[in-house]
């Protein structure tokens, strides 16, 4: 019932509330990042600089740590990101070229996001499941063995059909 109440109060005013719940923690910053990350969906200028004021923490840590971790993005993502395995095993077995079908298919390149906001492209090194290269993940979903354009291009439209 109080989640219900926080969803319901304004962007800035819901992170002020996460970060006064947080603050006393041993290390906060990461929490309150990721909730600000699925609060606003994204973590732009204005609401590190609001994290900063808030936790009276130097801006340029808040913005060290938003770009050191892979998980923390400062531009919007798409509803679903699909994160290709650049790990030796994947790449050994042609996550090159999966990348390159993917752009193709997606019309983006890595790092960007389609028009319609439905997929962004990213890069991990390793999603441990070396076994299945070349793969790449969507969500909860790993998707391995990956061989052709229309094994690609089928599991693209099941998730564009879930929308």
């Amino acid at each position: 019932m109080a989640q219900d109440k926080v969803k319901q109060k304004k962007p800035f005013e819901r992170l002020r509330t996460v970060i006064e719940e947080k603050r006393n923690l041993q290390n906060p910053l990461i929490e309150i990042l990721r909730q600000a990350q699925e609060i606003f969906g994204y973590l732009p200028v204005e609401v590190q600089e609001f994290i900063s004021r808030e936790m009276n923490i130097p801006v340029s840590k808040i913005y060290g740590v938003v770009t050191f971790y892979n998980f923390f993005t400062m531009k919007p993502r798409g509803k679903y990101t699909i994160n290709v395995c650049l790990g030796t095993a994947c790449f050994v077995k042609g996550a090159a070229r999966i990348v390159a079908l993917l752009e193709d298919i997606l019309e983006i390149k890595m790092g960007e996001t389609t028009p319609d906001k439905l997929f962004t492209l990213s890069a991990v090194r390793c999603v441990g499941a070396c076994s299945l290269a070349p793969v790449f993940v969507i969500g909860d979903d790993t998707f391995g063995r990956l061989e052709s354009r229309s094994q690609i291009m089928e599991i693209v439209q099941r998730f564009k059909e879930a929308n």
